[in-house]
């Protein structure tokens, strides 16, 4: 199979995994909101679901991308050494996850109150489940990312979202309430886990021949490269989680609602870039470890190329139908997240050229510079939502959010440059004419915005402006159909 197949195959399998996923979280979110909790109880859901998320970063550090990074190496170079990788990893893991998960239930309740947050002490047990099954399914996620067989990431992915949604639906309908919702997602979680434990036992470690003895210095290796992976990893939770802590700290549970169904949307749209970045990684690093280093360089830059021409517009069209989209979709009790809609569509697009840019530095062994960055942007992102949530509300949250990754973003995609070689000037015409084509569309939506009255009109203005975007795109020449279709096939 040639790499531009594979690309194409794990592509796709990412993709409808993540489109399965990202579709049955969507119908979760819009249960969630319209039919079974309140803002406040939907916010409440969510700040225990990032508080556990930030615990979760201690009961992994970076062992499952440093795990899958050395997988990717030795499947190359020294196969029989891929077992031994595999088997100290799980035995780390373990460790780890005990350590966590038992001082969850030992130091929680003393913490919680510490921080003024005692709203925590009745989740510690579900805080203790999550953060177990939660490290599990990373780690084998990223096993599968290493083997480059991705299409068993995004199985896994589906069962997971699928379970949750009908584990949360389930537990809620039998009147668990909140308490009900996170035992469902650490049900979906559990069962996916299973299944991606036993696809990696049979499917490929017992497949490889193991080595009588492991590679010098293997463990301290797999250690050693976790490090700045923790450091990157820990900033990303810091960034993902935190800021939604702090909207409940400094403000209250309804504007984490408010925030967290911002984000959501803002999820959803990156999901595309998400499929294709967490496939095209590990070729960035294959193909430089091949010393293809220009093969690799045009891979990258027609993937930013394209990236920037779907999500440039994208945001822009984001933008302009938040209101009715917010309305029709989740309720008018939500209509105080459109502002912060709106201001997360900058964060979507930095967001999309960052997916297929930061895990790829991590395969071409620059941990260590995004780390560094990512610390420090994570650490300023923290300082600017203490600023500026008190000053301007929940909307503040965003802004803060939207500045700091930014910087992270340019700063991922100047390392990559480093390593590979992007042409600058080239990507700068391209964007200029996305730029055309994104005014095109959005004077095409702003006629028909008036003229939405519902759901149907809605998505009848979206295609709208998908179709004006597509042809002025083809007519623009930033629009290759026929490798899209080749792609695609």
């Amino acid at each position: 199979m040639t790499l531009a197949e594979r690309l194409s195959r794990g592509a796709k399998a990412t993709f409808g995994g993540n489109l399965v996923g990202m579709l049955s979280n969507a119908a979760l979110i819009v249960l969630l909101t319209r039919v079974f909790l309140t803002p406040e109880e939907f916010g409440e859901l969510n700040f225990v679901l990032s508080a556990v998320g930030v615990l979760a970063i201690f009961a992994t550090l970076g062992l499952p991308k440093s795990a899958a990074r050395y997988v990717t190496e030795f499947t190359e170079t020294a196969p029989k050494q891929v077992p031994h990788v595999v088997r100290r990893s799980v035995v780390y893991l373990a460790a780890l996850v005990a350590v966590v998960s038992g001082g969850t239930l030992v130091l929680g309740r003393p913490v919680a109150n510490l921080i003024g947050v005692p709203s925590l002490v009745p989740y510690l047990l579900v805080a203790a489940l999550y953060v177990a099954v939660s490290a599990f399914s990373s780690f084998f996620g990223s096993l599968f990312q290493g083997f480059n067989r991705v299409t068993w990431t995004a199985a896994t992915r589906i069962i997971t979202r699928v379970g949750q949604l009908v584990f949360v639906v389930a537990f809620i309908m039998l009147g668990y309430g909140v308490v009900g919702a996170l035992f469902g997602y650490i049900a979906g979680l559990a069962v996916s886990t299973v299944f991606g434990g036993y696809v990696v036992y049979t499917r490929f470690y017992s497949t490889y021949e193991r080595a009588d003895e492991p590679a010098e210095r293997l463990s301290r290796r797999l250690l050693e490269y976790s490090i700045p992976l923790t450091a990157t990893r820990g900033a990303n939770v810091l960034d993902k989680k935190v800021d939604t802590i702090l909207v409940g700290v400094l403000l209250n549970m309804t504007a984490v609602g408010y925030y967290t169904l911002a984000k959501q949307v803002s999820n959803f749209v990156a999901m595309p870039a998400a499929s294709f970045g967490f496939t095209l990684s590990p070729a960035l690093g294959e193909q430089k470890n091949k010393q293809n280093v220009e093969r690799a360089s045009r891979l990258y830059e027609q993937s930013l190329e394209y990236v920037l021409l779907a999500y440039v517009p994208a945001v822009v069209g984001l933008a302009l139908v938040a209101d009715p989209m917010v309305r029709y979709i989740f309720g008018t009790d939500y209509l105080g997240a459109v502002p912060v809609v709106q201001v997360f569509g900058g964060f979507i697009l930095v967001n999309a050229v960052n997916k297929i840019t930061s895990d790829g530095l991590d395969y071409l062994g620059r941990a260590r510079s995004r780390a560094i960055v990512k610390t420090v942007m994570s650490v300023s992102n923290f300082g600017l939502n203490l600023l500026l949530i008190p000053i301007i509300g929940v909307v503040g949250a965003a802004i803060a959010t939207v500045l700091t990754y930014t910087v992270y973003t340019l700063s991922n995609v100047y390392f990559i440059h480093q390593e590979l070689t992007i042409r600058i000037p080239r990507v700068a015409r391209r964007l200029g004419i996305i730029c055309l084509v994104t005014a095109g569309m959005a004077l095409a939506v702003l006629v028909v915005l008036p003229y939405v009255s519902g759901i149907l009109s809605l998505l009848a203005a979206v295609l709208l402006g998908a179709a004006t975007w597509a042809s002025l795109s083809i007519a623009g020449g930033v629009l290759d159909v026929q490798k899209v279709t080749n792609f695609l096939a």
